[in-house]
């Protein structure tokens, strides 16, 4: 006997709290559903479901006999999709958003990239340091970055940044290396969007408010007045790498360094993902980690 035989029919009922609404979900009759749901529930011996002519009751079996057959439908349709992406190349508009300076410098050449390999795809691109609604505003993902509020999105982790404290050496000459958090309050910290500075201090995170001269809501700003000599910096390790590279700038408070914030990918919730966006997160997955 057919072990899958009025598994469809029945969580299509359930689902859909009637019969008759059953029929147009699976395109078939009353009869045939209300057969193969008996026939279901002989195999059983479990009765599964309670009939009036008004309404129809799971019992309790059924409910519990319902999720594990919810499962399996689910699992089915998975498998079926993954099947069929294999076979299939991405097409259509891919829309994405990102961070500005993070798009700019890291996730936009990424996806330049991607659309080489996929010539039917077309990109929007939107970079943007407000949080986007991607639902309202038909976005496909979202490249986000640290702590992730919306837990009604789907999230998979894609590389991680390290924010670090820098000084040009000709500073550090004139004004000293900072050795300690307290410190700081001696020195022209240049200020960004927000005049706190995190670090981690005995396993302990820890905000200090900072003072300078400058503010200014542009990473690259900041970074050419801390390369000018004008004062220290806090900034993501994609602003200063190359700086420290070329000896243009030198880290301090390495002891101090605060946890690695987390880089996402943030999808809406639906149960099954298009190719494109399967695709998208696979391709930036496999390059962001390698950073």
């Amino acid at each position: 006997m057919d072990n899958w035989l009025g598994i469809n029919e029945f969580v299509a009922v359930v689902d859909t709290s009637s019969f008759t609404k059953a029929t147009k979900q699976l395109n078939t009759s009353v009869a045939q559903v209300s057969r193969k749901v008996a026939s279901l529930e002989q195999r059983l011996s479990t009765k599964l479901l309670l009939r009036t002519t008004r309404k129809i009751t799971v019992t309790e079996a059924g409910a519990h006999y319902f999720k594990h057959c919810q499962s399996l439908i689910e699992g089915l349709k998975q498998a079926d999709l993954a099947l069929s992406n294999l076979s299939q190349l991405p097409k259509g508009l891919l829309t994405v958003t990102a961070p500005i300076t993070y798009g700019e410098q890291i996730i936009s050449p990424l996806l330049n990239r991607f659309m080489k390999q996929y010539p039917d795809l077309k990109l929007k691109l939107i970079l943007s340091n407000q949080t986007l609604d991607l639902i309202k505003d038909n976005i496909d993902l979202a490249v986000r970055i640290g702590y992730l509020e919306d837990s009604t999105m789907m999230a998979k982790k894609l590389s991680q940044r390290q924010l670090r404290v820098c000084a040009s050496p000709d500073y550090i000459e004139q004004y000293g290396t900072p050795f300690s958090l307290s410190e700081l309050q001696h020195h022209n910290c240049l200020i960004g969007s927000s005049s706190l500075w995190a670090f981690q201090d005995h396993g302990n995170e820890r905000n200090i408010r900072i003072k300078g001269n400058i503010t200014c809501n542009s990473g690259f700003a900041l970074l050419d007045a801390a390369i000018k000599s004008i004062g220290l910096v806090q900034l993501p390790d994609y602003y200063v790498d190359q700086a420290l590279k070329e000896g243009k700038l030198i880290e301090c408070l390495t002891a101090y360094r605060p946890p690695l914030q987390k880089i996402w990918a943030m999808y809406p919730n639906n149960r099954y993902l298009s190719v494109k966006v399967s695709l998208l997160i696979a391709f930036l997955t496999d390059e962001l980690s390698n950073e």
